[in-house]
């Protein structure tokens, strides 16, 4: 486990040389935020991490209900019954197991890890909606890798904790755009073209810090993106030909 902090922002990184998978605990003046909660395993480890902090979780945020970002959820919700659990109202059917999909939604099958029915005990306190604060964070509807995928902008420092709408591990690429070396995201990308459409518009918020669920946070990040950007418009393109 390795950690990370820029401003208010811890990264948390499990299995960092392997197969990356961050979670993020922002510091509020009440406590502290998490930002999703990793893999099972990741429950020790987190805790740890705020205990070093030195402030109680008092929220888990979930940018989707893939479960290598839901896996120590039960786990932390035990340990922590008072912390609130929050995902957007449309990934709240995920974490349910329900892979429906929605009428006006691109009719792509769901892929990637999502938890079978009742296999997820925690039960989402809040459903996001996009533009709702949470403590000094924005919630922003990113969807792509997943139909309800979230986003989040530290309103202080402008880190945009962007979960698996970006990844940098394997280099900076959009969601649904493949890296040999870290194939994985792009993998399990529900929409390639609503994933660019949510690339474009967190590159025009201009954040200070992009960080992601896989792989280092990026300092000064725009002109990295912009050129990710480029790439999977040449790519997404082609591929919808």
């Amino acid at each position: 486990m390795l950690t990370r902090t820029i401003e208010q922002v811890t990264q948390v990184s499990f299995l960092p040389r392997l197969f990356p998978v961050n979670v993020y605990l922002v510091e509020e003046n009440d406590g502290l935020t998490l930002i999703d909660a990793g893999m099972p395993f990741s429950e020790k480890g987190i805790l740890e991490a705020a205990a070093a902090i030195g402030k109680p979780i008092t929220r888990i945020l979930l940018t989707h209900a893939h479960d290598d970002h839901i896996g120590a959820l039960d786990g932390l919700k035990k340990a922590l019954p008072q912390a609130a659990v929050y995902i957007s109202r449309r990934d709240a059917q995920l974490l349910a197991g329900n892979r429906d999909l929605l009428p006006g939604e691109p009719q792509t099958a769901i892929r990637g890890g999502v938890p079978k029915p009742k296999a997820v005990k925690a039960v989402p306190d809040v459903l996001l909606e996009d533009g709702d604060s949470v403590g000094s964070l924005k919630a922003l509807a990113s969807p792509g890798h997943t139909p309800g995928h979230m986003a989040f902008l530290d309103q202080r420092s402008g880190i945009l904790i962007a979960g698996d709408a970006w990844q940098t591990r394997g280099g900076l690429a959009v969601s649904g755009v493949l890296r040999p070396w870290f194939p994985f995201p792009a993998m399990a990308t529900w929409s390639k073209e609503l994933a660019l459409s949510t690339a474009i518009a967190h590159a025009a918020l201009q954040p200070a810090v992009l960080a992601v669920g896989h792989g280092p946070m990026i300092t000064q990040p725009e002109a990295r993106m912009q050129r990710a950007i480029e790439e999977a418009q040449r790519r997404i393109g082609r591929a919808a030909q």
